[in-house]
């Protein structure tokens, strides 16, 4: 049975869901920061997917990237799976900017979170709807 790893679960917002993944919102407001963790348990790196959920995988990253893309006009999109840390299988799809707090680095550690206040949460969600083609099964906003 699939569950969040407890780590995600803290540091991340549920915002909805994909045919096999779960989207989720990296509480961070500095930079829009989405995560997505396929629903199938026990898995910790691409290849323990199934080679048909290996595909939906890319195919649902590639399409958020897409999305994030035109809905927060990013310079850049970083796409990347590492697990270091939380070693669930999870996707970060990462809008970027030039004058975002990290550029050109990594985010990861540079500076502490800032959390999203709700009408944060809620203006982030609308942006995402008015590019998202209905594929995502919201629970938040």
């Amino acid at each position: 049975m699939f569950s969040l790893d407890p780590r995600l679960q803290n540091d991340t917002l549920h915002l909805g869901d994909l045919p096999l993944c779960r989207l989720l919102l990296s509480n961070d407001s500095q930079y829009p920061w989405f995560i997505l963790v396929p629903r199938v348990a026990g898995v910790s790196e691409v290849f323990d997917l199934s080679a048909a959920d290996q595909q939906a995988l890319w195919n649902e990253s590639s399409w958020l990237g897409e999305v994030v893309k035109a809905a927060f006009a990013a310079r850049k999109v970083n796409i990347a799976t590492l697990g270091n840390v939380v070693s669930q299988l999870h996707m970060h799809v990462i809008a970027r900017f030039a004058e975002d707090p990290a550029w050109p680095g990594p985010v990861w550690g540079k500076l502490p979170a800032r959390p999203y206040a709700p009408e944060e949460v809620e203006q982030l969600c609308e942006r995402l709807k008015a590019q998202a083609d209905g594929r995502i099964e919201w629970v938040q906003a």
